[in-house]
């Protein structure tokens, strides 16, 4: 039984969401990002970035601290409003490459992560949560929703459609050219349908933000045990979400790249993967694997097809399976001695939407030495990982979609 309730947003004005509204932080180089903040006065980039004011790096408490401070700015100065009913957001993204994405934005709860209602897929990390929880706490908000998934609904495909079929509050394009609509939804027939249909639901998926989940879920229990009057219903007890059904997430891959053979000579490596693979010179031909457990290599100026030998890897369970444990299990670990995905300098990612070229490019130039292309999970293989409570390994998935900071935010 999943909780999924409608919350009051704070949101930008009509005629400055285009303006406010702002992809990840991280996603920006530093050019991009000093661009947005010199020629946008209203971008959300100025208040996740308060140092910017005063031309200086500003970390740890002190950042989150000016967060806050700008935060409470941009609603003094009305650039944000506060809906006065809990409603629901249906969300609507068409993208550049004509993918379109339907959902509902809505606040899931901290106790259903807890009790695996909410299941996770994905491994995460002490020290980041810990930043995140401290994050949270003083800034009071979330802007960036965590993306859950659901089994398709045909009720709540029809509810979606139906709402959409009116013009939405939001429409707008950003110049990454991807268009973004937003209808907010009070109505108390309407609102009762769509926590019925959740509530009839044994499961929701983690796609992307375990990070942002797990982080929700301990600021929660603290904030439990700081409060004597605590009753449940406080907003810390929910994050906001963002719920798609199954059919719409896009996965894609996340390719590996590994600066050195580890002492190999070029033929000594290719004869040590010949135990476990079936190995294939493809000259320049851009391979991509097709199959499971099947993979692409560029190695010194020649793209390979690798196919794991039959009998001569163990599956015991859905992880085993997984192509991304495959490569670390057969290749990464064993033979280039990389032990820790998730911090080892010598292996970097690319995701998938960085096709074969890129993994090429950045090999024939000397900054990696090979790199290996994989087939992208798929919603079965990530949804059995999570119910057999395992943990894929870092970077398996690229998720889509990608939604904008700044346009729907949930006040704790």
């Amino acid at each position: 039984m999943a909780i999924v309730l409608p919350f009051k947003a704070v949101r930008p004005t009509r005629d400055k969401v285009s303006l406010i509204a702002s992809r990840s932080y991280d996603s920006y180089s530093k050019e991009q990002l000093e661009a947005r903040l010199r020629d946008n006065p209203f971008s959300f980039l100025h208040i996740v970035n308060p140092g910017y004011k005063y031309d200086k790096v500003i970390s740890g408490k002190e950042r989150y601290t000016l967060v806050r401070n700008r935060y409470q700015e941009f609603k003094e100065d009305q650039y944000f409003i506060k809906d006065e009913q809990p409603s629901y957001y249906v969300y609507r993204i068409v993208n550049r490459d004509g993918s379109i994405f339907n959902g509902i934005v809505a606040a899931a709860s901290t106790d259903d992560y807890e009790d695996n209602v909410i299941k996770k897929h994905e491994e995460t990390l002490q020290y980041k949560e810990a930043i995140f929880v401290e994050y949270l706490k003083t800034v009071g908000f979330n802007a960036e929703p965590v993306l859950l998934t659901y089994p398709d609904n045909d009720g709540l495909a029809a509810i979606i459609k139906k709402v959409m079929s009116d013009r939405p509050e939001y429409e707008f394009t950003t110049t990454y050219r991807d268009t973004h609509y937003v209808w907010p939804v009070s109505s108390i027939e309407i609102l009762t349908k769509i926590q019925d249909t959740f509530t009839s639901m044994d499961a929701l998926y983690i796609a992307d933000g375990h990070h942002r989940c797990s982080s929700s879920h301990l600021l929660a229990k603290k904030s439990k045990e700081e409060n004597t009057a605590h009753t449940g219903q406080e907003n810390y007890n929910y994050f906001m979400s963002f719920l798609i059904p199954e059919s719409d997430l896009k996965i894609f891959e996340f390719n590996r790249l590994v600066k050195d053979l580890n002492g190999w000579g070029k033929e000594e490596f290719l004869i040590q993967l010949d135990s476990m693979y079936r190995i294939e010179n493809r000259g320049l031909e851009y391979y991509k694997p097709s199959k499971k457990h099947h993979f692409s290599m560029y190695l010194d100026g020649s793209f390979y097809s690798l196919y794991l030998r039959k009998g001569t890897y163990e599956i015991n369970n859905a992880l085993d399976n997984l192509d991304t444990q495959i490569l670390f299990k057969t290749i990464l670990e064993p033979i280039l001695g990389i032990q820790d995905l998730r911090n080892d300098k010598r292996i970097e990612y690319a995701d998938g939407k960085n096709d074969l070229a890129f993994i090429k490019t950045v090999v024939d130039r000397g900054d990696f030495a090979i790199g290996f292309g994989l087939l992208p999970v798929n919603i079965d293989e990530m949804k059995k990982i999570a119910d057999e409570n395992l943990k894929m390994p870092p970077k398996s998935t690229y998720i889509e979609p990608k939604l904008r900071s700044g346009v729907t935010i949930y006040e704790f």
